[in-house]
């Protein structure tokens, strides 16, 4: 299969150049990004002058392969740092992230960046200033959010991995959506900085999609790196390597039910059955269990996090613009989401993250008593390009959101997501805990799109995520896009 460790041993072996590699991937991109809008940029000459800057790149694990940075919070410094929003659009970074100068340490060379939604707050990317990203499965569905653009990047089979970010599932749902692997790797694990250190304090991260399990192996074994100075720090366990990994029969946790009562598709429910019977002939132990914690509680505190977090970048915002930024700044959801965030008081604050510390205690404890909990990623396969996620009333309530109390504005935000996150509950626990997840693309619905189930370990545990995948794409298969079935 052509992934990207497939690339990286022809690069390796000079069976072919980076000047040739570099031009499939442009071509590709060109021919296929009008229909996908996967990419909102390609930097062709820039990737092939930072190439040549870097002189022992043959020797890294990647040796060359060209990758796509996220439009958001994965600068390169002199590119464009939209975060998707017409407030930035012509905002351009001014150095590089520590994520991104991993990757280049690792031999990867960035050469175009993604299509995301507004300062990522949707599970679906269709940002007003770039238009939908769309499913290569399905051009009538979205790819998800909020690392839309990077799926339909990889998924179309324009490049083997794609720069992601998960705050909510980021990376975990367009990888359910698309058929690929996406790893959500354990707070405290990747680097941060030098422009955000905490990332909505804590929840956000920086990895990838990939297609296979090896190029995830050898990515999250590369790209870990913890400054001393970061205000997360991952477990010393996070420093195991496969080989480590417990090879004894697994203690695995299910639950099919949704944290927040909503409904569960049967595709989905059939997709974690599918896998419970596949688990127990290899000889796991497998139990389900009941949810461990209030779902709707904690989805109402990471409500209130993101509030306080996006009032603070606004503000910041505001300095940079040496201007007050209004309604017609920005997409209305960001609007309601600020408003929200200016009136809720520190305490509120500081309630909301004790929440997400309590559960974090009530995770590690369930995950001390199992090895991985599994769940499906999504309660459903992708929503259709224009499907209303919202409402007229709903709307019409945010374009008076400046005027509504801070109970109001609560029941406001909480209604604006109502639908999108009936889709997707499962994936945001992991943000908030710190635990690593994974989505393991294992399923196709009757109408073709992918469906994937999601695999949740302890914090430091990413080498059992990495076991169990192996395990589902060696002995039980990859429902994988059609690029990487027929190479």
């Amino acid at each position: 299969m052509k992934d990207g460790l497939y690339w990286a041993e022809k690069l390796r072996n000079k069976k072919i150049s980076f000047q040739e590699l570099l031009g499939i991937f442009e071509e590709n991109a060109r021919q296929k990004n009008p229909e996908l809008n996967a990419f909102v940029t390609l930097m062709d000459h820039e990737a092939l002058t930072e190439y040549q800057k870097q002189e022992t790149i043959a020797n890294r694990p990647f040796a060359g392969l060209p990758i796509p940075l996220k439009m958001l919070g994965q600068d390169k410094k002199g590119w464009l740092s939209t975060s998707g929003s017409k407030l930035l659009l012509e905002q351009r970074a001014d150095q590089n992230s520590n994520f991104t100068n991993q990757l280049l340490a690792n031999g990867l060379v960035p050469f175009a960046q993604t299509n995301a939604p507004e300062f990522g707050f949707k599970n679906i990317t269709d940002a007003q200033i770039y238009g939908p990203a769309k499913n290569p499965w399905n051009l009538a569905y979205y790819s998800g959010g909020s690392s839309g653009g990077a799926a339909s990047a990889v998924a179309a089979g324009i490049v083997p991995i794609a720069g992601a970010s998960d705050g909510g599932g980021s990376i975990r749902i367009p990888a359910s959506f698309c058929g690929l692997i996406g790893l959500k790797p354990t707070r405290g694990v990747m680097p941060v900085g030098p422009g955000s250190w905490r990332g909505w304090q804590g929840a956000s991260i920086d990895f990838a999609l990939t297609v296979s399990m090896r190029d995830t192996e050898k990515l999250f074994y590369g790209m870990r790196k913890i400054a001393s100075a970061a205000p997360y720090q991952a477990p010393e366990k996070a420093w195991h390597h496969m080989h480590s990994a417990q090879q004894k029969p697994l203690k695995i946790a299910v639950i099919i039910d949704s944290p927040i009562n909503s409904t569960v598709s049967s595709e989905a429910i059939k997709a974690v059955e599918k896998a419970y019977d596949f688990l127990l002939a290899q000889g796991h132990q497998v139990e389900l269990i009941s949810y461990p914690v209030d779902g709707n509680e904690l989805m109402a505190s990471y409500y209130l996090m993101n509030g306080a977090e996006t009032a603070a970048m606004f503000t910041k915002i505001e300095q940079g613009l040496k201007r007050l930024v209004g309604k017609d700044d920005m997409e209305l959801m960001s609007w309601g989401i600020y408003q929200y965030g200016k009136k809720i008081p520190a305490s509120h604050y500081i309630d909301a993250l004790n929440l997400w510390d309590q559960a974090a205690v009530k995770m590690e404890e369930l995950l001390t008593t199992y090895d991985l909990l599994l769940t499906p990623t999504t309660a459903t396969s992708a929503p259709k390009i224009g499907e209303d996620l919202q409402s007229d009333d709903i709307r019409l309530s945010l374009e008076n959101a400046a005027n509504l109390s801070e109970n109001d504005l609560q029941q406001l935000i909480e209604q604006m997501f109502a639908q999108s996150l009936q889709m997707t509950p499962y994936t945001q626990l992991a943000n908030l805990t710190g635990q690593p997840a994974i989505s393991l693309p294992t399923h196709l619905t009757q109408k073709g799109l992918p469906l994937g189930i999601q695999f949740t370990a302890a914090r430091g545990r990413e080498d059992l995520l990495l076991q169990i995948g192996q395990l589902f794409e060696t002995a039980y298969g990859f429902q994988l896009p059609a690029y990487y079935r027929s190479k």
